[in-house]
């Protein structure tokens, strides 16, 4: 099997973060949105849309040169919360893995890369959206998140760096 590589997210990811994006959006209570649909709904768009502003962070990750996965951070306000805000000086967390490159391990290296380069830039706390169902609501509680916030079908969780 080929190594996993993780780099930044640069402007020529976002297209691939829109695809990521999708994947992600695409959750256990709704599943099989087209890309266009995913997209086309505006509380989903919004976290790649100008990709990347100057407070985006985020990182691929790429098996023999091709992006399977990515992770990223984007700040919101009061004025257009996305799913899993908790304030504005938290970012909310997005990622999104390739349908063929999941239960690998991917994810998991995905999310550890991505709170490293947050604390390394000073970040404090990083919020996050998660439908209940969904097995990636796992790997966020073993990597140090927890729940803030209930919805329906959905937790608001929170990790401090």
């Amino acid at each position: 099997m080929d190594e996993i590589a993780i780099r930044p997210a640069g402007p020529g990811d976002v297209v691939f973060l829109e695809d990521m994006l999708v994947e992600a959006a695409n959750t256990p209570s709704h599943p099989g949105r087209s890309r266009a649909e995913a997209l086309a709904e505006p509380a989903v768009a919004h976290y790649v849309e100008g990709w990347p502003r100057a407070t985006d962070l985020g990182v691929v990750a790429e098996r023999s040169a091709r992006p399977i996965g990515a992770a990223w951070l984007r700040y919101f306000d009061e004025t257009a919360p996305a799913y899993g805000f908790v304030a504005p000086d938290v970012p909310e967390l997005a990622i999104g893995v390739d349908a063929a490159s999941r239960g690998i391990g991917v994810g998991r290296r995905l999310l550890r890369a991505l709170v490293d380069a947050a604390r390394a830039q000073g970040i404090a706390r990083i919020s996050l959206s998660v439908e209940r169902a969904n097995p990636a609501a796992r790997l966020y509680a073993t990597e140090g998140f927890t729940v803030v916030d209930r919805r329906e079908h959905a937790d608001t969780m929170l990790l401090t760096l």
